[in-house]
């Protein structure tokens, strides 16, 4: 009982859904940088502002349940994101924007460089403050200061 309520405390279940999330961005990004060359190639993408509103409002159900920032979180899931038990599966949509090249491959290299890197910034972000509490939590059971 002790484990599974200090994984369900506070910022901890907010920051495992975006490391969740910005993993499995990073696997479709990569995919689309990869088949960059790939005639009739179209990259795709998801919604953050989606996945962001749909892990407000699992935060905020979960503030309304529990009375404040304790107890289990609904799993964040949108149009695009869907949960298969831990696991999180993109429906990701096709970009519109980019130039048609003459493969007919519709790609902005500047852009799929950017996002690539933003959400590179967002997981790194995250695993850092998990690894944080990991380590306040470490020194809290080894009774050290």
């Amino acid at each position: 009982m002790l484990i599974t309520d200090l994984a369900n405390a506070g910022s901890t279940p907010v920051l495992t859904e975006m490391l969740r999330f910005s993993g499995a961005r990073q696997r479709l990004l990569v995919h689309n940088i990869a088949n960059m060359d790939t005639p009739d190639f179209r990259p795709s993408d998801v919604s953050v502002s989606g996945f962001q509103g749909a892990l407000r409002a699992a935060v905020e159900r979960r503030r309304d349940a529990g009375g404040g920032e304790a107890g289990p979180m609904d799993r964040a899931a949108s149009r695009e994101v869907v949960r298969s038990g831990d696991r999180l599966n993109l429906s990701p949509k096709t970009s519109r924007g980019g130039v048609l090249y003459h493969d007919r491959n519709n790609r902005d290299v500047e852009r799929m460089m950017q996002d690539l890197t933003e959400n590179a910034m967002v997981y790194r972000t995250a695993a850092d403050f998990l690894r944080r509490q990991g380590d306040v939590l470490k020194v809290a059971i080894s009774q050290r200061v």
